[in-house]
């Protein structure tokens, strides 16, 4: 029985290291296999449980080591055919060296037999979902009247306890051709049995979990990436329809006005609106977005005169640091349409960069009419603009970022960004 219990315990810490390696995870769970991939897979099975045979041969007291046959069964039922008999045959390697001459046909038709268990199953999922406790799946099943799922549980389970049943019986035709634990008893009582063909069910179906476990997590973590990039690509739309609209509307009002500087900025509007049918990046160099800055203000500033004036004070350093793309723009914008516009004299709009610790920080300051204190309070979740920003941030960096918002009114407004330093070959790691 501690031979058992240990053997349970080796299967478990196998499965549990190549579950650890991303690409036997990739190997394992992808559902579509060239002939290539199965060869790796068959590759990484065999080195794993043929060491466990080859030690088993070196130290005749390790005998729990030995999982050939569950490493071959796993092997055809994640691979099919040719991942579970090319393991079959180079697991029983080891054995053979040591005259174990039966190991190989028995290793490699185990093989075969858990790639024709894998065609059996209605659907991949299936086999994931194979449980000892049978009585569960098979109540589910047949609640569900899905009775092809049941038969193939109880097929599952058959294989695995032939698979047993067919090394013990070549082992008591040939004791030592083939490698099998045998009862200390003699003669052996039943439970013994029973015993053995519970630890080999369990060998099969603990990996199983193990790498079910972990394949539900990356599941988890796709879905949530995918979650969030939905989420970032519905905030950009949101962006830039308003941006569009607020830009045509400064554009209009010079038609009347001077309809050869409207000209000038239709073809400014033209360039932008190429910049951003372009951009599919979450992240753009911060030189990029400022030349971005630079022909939006340049529509701005033909709508508003010498009442609009823009200055920056930018950190040389910072330029090749990636932000999020359209970051700036809604933030000026506001500046622009909630505090200079309003202003009789104008004003002007100040852009800081600095880059200190790793960490860069964006200053966006006007000295407009400012923000009541009680709009001031809850800006972070009103309007397009500023909330849209802080939801992208959220979205981008989770908490490692901060954006604060200080405003007097009379005096004007200062929106500070903080952000990690990104630099561009970030991008193409994530």
């Amino acid at each position: 029985m501690l031979t058992l219990l240990v053997k349970l315990g080796v299967v478990a810490s196998l499965a549990s290291i190549l579950a650890r390696s991303n690409h036997v995870q990739r190997m394992l769970l992808r559902e579509v296999r060239t002939i290539n991939h199965r060869l790796q897979l068959a590759l990484w099975f065999s080195a794993i449980f043929a060491a466990g045979v080859a030690t088993r041969v070196a130290i005749q007291s390790y005998l729990a080591v030995d999982l050939g046959l569950e490493g071959s069964l796993l092997a055809g039922i994640l691979g099919g055919y040719v991942t579970g008999l090319l393991s079959g045959i180079l697991i029983s390697v080891p054995a053979m060296f040591h005259h174990e001459l039966l190991t190989m046909p028995l290793l490699a038709a185990i093989g075969v037999l858990g790639g024709l268990l894998r065609d059996c199953a209605p659907d991949t999922e299936e086999i994931w979902r194979f449980s000892p406790f049978l009585d569960l799946n098979l109540y589910r099943a047949f609640k569900q009247k899905n009775y092809r799922r049941g038969g193939f549980q109880l097929i599952f389970l058959g294989v695995i306890l032939f698979a047993e049943f067919l090394r013990e019986a070549t082992n008591y035709l040939r004791p030592k051709w083939i490698f099998a634990l045998q009862p200390s008893r003699q003669p052996p009582h039943f439970w013994d049995f029973v015993a053995v063909y519970a630890a080999t069910l369990f060998a099969v179906v603990l990996p199983l979990k193990i790498w079910n476990n972990t394949r539900n997590e990356n599941k988890l973590e796709q879905q949530q990436s995918s979650l969030m990039q939905a989420r970032l690509q519905a905030l950009t739309s949101q962006i830039n329809p308003h941006f569009l609209f607020n830009t045509l509307n400064s554009v209009s009002s010079l038609i009347r006005i001077n309809p050869e500087h409207a000209r000038l900025m239709v073809l400014k509007l033209s360039r932008i609106l190429r910049r951003l049918l372009r951009k599919h990046d979450n992240f753009s160099p911060l030189r990029d977005e400022l030349d971005f800055i630079e022909d939006y203000l340049a529509i701005e500033v033909a709508r508003f005169g010498e009442k609009l004036r823009f200055e920056k004070e930018i950190d040389p350093e910072s330029l090749d640091i990636l932000v999020p793309s359209m970051l700036l723009q809604p933030l000026i914008e506001n500046c622009i349409k909630h505090g200079l516009s309003n202003k009789v004299e104008g004003g002007t709009i100040t852009l800081r960069t600095r880059l200190a610790d790793r960490r860069l920080l964006l200053i966006v300051e006007d000295d407009g009419v400012g923000i009541p204190e009680l709009k001031l309070a809850n800006l972070m979740e009103q309007g397009i603009g500023v909330s849209n920003v802080n939801e992208r941030l959220k979205v981008l960096f989770g908490t490692d970022y901060r954006m604060w918002i200080d405003s007097q009114p009379g005096r004007g407004t200062r929106i500070e960004i903080e952000v990690p330093e990104l630099q561009p070959d970030w991008a193409a790691v994530s």
